[in-house]
Formats: C-alpha cells, sequence, structure tokens
C-alpha cells in the first residue's frame, strides 16, 4: 500500500474540511507514491520521533499536531520546526498530520478522551445525533458530552481523571458539591467551549488548558477540570492506530515512545 493511500484514509475519516481556518492539518513534508513500510504515530513530530521512525523503519510519520503550522521562510537549522523538516527529507520520511480535522470529526479525538473516562451516551456536546459510526464524516463535532456510568462527588472525579490520564495535577475550581454525572469533553485547548458545556447541562468540564481568568464566576456552576494540552491529547495515537488498522489492513503501525510533551511538573 502507498503513503497516499493511507493518508487518503486517514482524511477520509476526518475531512480536511473540518479543520479549523488557522490550521494546516494533512501532508506535511515528504513524497507519497512509495510503499509504506510502517507509520509511526505520534502526538507531536520532532527529531527525536524522526530517528525513532528510521530506527523502526517507517517511512511514514503521523501526529496529531501539524510540525508545519506557519509559513517556513526558509528550511536550515534555525530552530527545530527547520531542522526536523531536513532531518525527515534526508531521511525519506513523510509526514502527515491530522490535528482539528481530528478533533472535529464524529468518534474523533474528543470521543477517544470521552470513552477512555468510561462515558457513555456520547455524542455532540451542543445536541444532536450521537452516530453510532462514522456514517457522516462531514459532521463537525466540537467538544462532546456523555455520561458517567455512576455519579461520583467532584473528589472523586477529579481523582479518576488524574489517574486515566497520568497527571500529576489537575487544575480545578472550587469542587462541587453536588455529584457529577454529566461530563462535556474537549481535548487540547479547549477553553472556548466552556459556555457550550455550561449550556448543555454538563455537571463537569475537561479539557487541556484554560486561561487563569476563565476560571471565574463558575463557582457551583460546574466543575472545571484542566489536565494539560498534552495530556488530554495522549491517546490520539491509538486512535489513529485503530482507523490505519480498520481502513488499511496489514500496514504496520507503530505508537511512538519518545515523549514530545514540552511541558514538566517539578
Amino acid at each position: 500500500m502507498k503513503i497516499k493511500q493511507v493518508i487518503d484514509a486517514l482524511e477520509q475519516f476526518a475531512p480536511l474540511p473540518l479543520q479549523e481556518s488557522y490550521d494546516n492539518a494533512g501532508l506535511q513534508v515528504g513524497l507519497t507514491e512509495a510503499e509504506v513500510s510502517g507509520a509511526l504515530l505520534c502526538l507531536d513530530v520532532n527529531e527525536q520521533i524522526i530517528d525513532e521512525a528510521v530506527t523502526l523503519g517507517c517511512n511514514l510519520v503521523v501526529a496529531h499536531h501539524p510540525l508545519i503550522f506557519r509559513r517556513l521562510s526558509c528550511i536550515s537549522d534555525f530552530n527545530y520546526v527547520q531542522r526536523t523538516v531536513m532531518k525527515a527529507i534526508q531521511q525519506g520520511v513523510t509526514i502527515a498530520a491530522m490535528h482539528t480535522n481530528l478533533d472535529n470529526a464524529v468518534n474523533g479525538v474528543n470521543y477517544m478522551i470521552a470513552r477512555k473516562m468510561g462515558l457513555t451516551d456520547i455524542g455532540p456536546m451542543n445536541g444532536g445525533a450521537c452516530p453510532p459510526g462514522n456514517d457522516d464524516a462531514s459532521a463537525k463535532v466540537q467538544g462532546v458530552k456523555g455520561t458517567l456510568p455512576e455519579a461520583l462527588d467532584a473528589e472523586a472525579f477529579i481523582s479518576m481523571v488524574k489517574e486515566t490520564f497520568h497527571v500529576e495535577c489537575a487544575m480545578c475550581n472550587e469542587l462541587l458539591k453536588k455529584p457529577v454525572r454529566t461530563v462535556a469533553v474537549c481535548g487540547g485547548a479547549g477553553s472556548f467551549l466552556l459556555g457550550d458545556a455550561i449550556a448543555a447541562g454538563a455537571d463537569a468540564f475537561v479539557t487541556g488548558e484554560m486561561g487563569y481568568h476563565e476560571f471565574f464566576g463558575h463557582e457551583q456552576q460546574i466543575q472545571i477540570v484542566v489536565i494539560g494540552h498534552y495530556q488530554s491529547e495522549q491517546y490520539t495515537s491509538e486512535l489513529l492506530q485503530d482507523i490505519i488498522g480498520e481502513r488499511c489492513k496489514g500496514v504496520r503501525t507503530l505508537i511512538a515512545q519518545t515523549n514530545t510533551n514540552p511541558v514538566i511538573y517539578r
């Protein structure tokens, strides 16, 4: 199977028109007519990821976050993006990204996050149908909501989220004094959906990033749980593996072992 066929399969699941206007999903670097020797799946791409791909015999890297997000004025050794582009070309590694198109796809990133928390009845945060499959690939879903198998108090809910996503700590507002049952989810920088989560009647909102001032004014309205951008989307590689495994049978896929999270907690 050619690299192009793998990328096409991913884009059929999460069409590029679903991406946000600021994004740069899709093919990033390299040629697509070569036969795919293996696909390394990751959240971010850097030089270490390319090294890992070469070591494992993979000529395709599929990331969640685009390596090339802004216009490149030159390709040299000025920064890690340029160095990574150069290394990928030199090593014959093709790079593709499935970013906000995969975030916004039915059964995409946010559905995966919700499933990891054990939520059921997962569907769009703003209502509408809850498709069991990905039959309507053109549907755009920004954030999802679901139901916990049983209600938890705020402390127990936060502990469950921390354990599920292996986080050292979570940023939260005042602990909710009522049980948490309905949970809204948006991976990554999802604070723009806080209002939608409240409007949807969610007891809690789990996301990756939120600004300081956005925590104000929601005491006893909704439990905010912010777990880190990387942490919230870490299972995206598993989702990519599932998609390729289902649609490109026989293609070897590996989840990268390189931790690309630039944020550490001390």
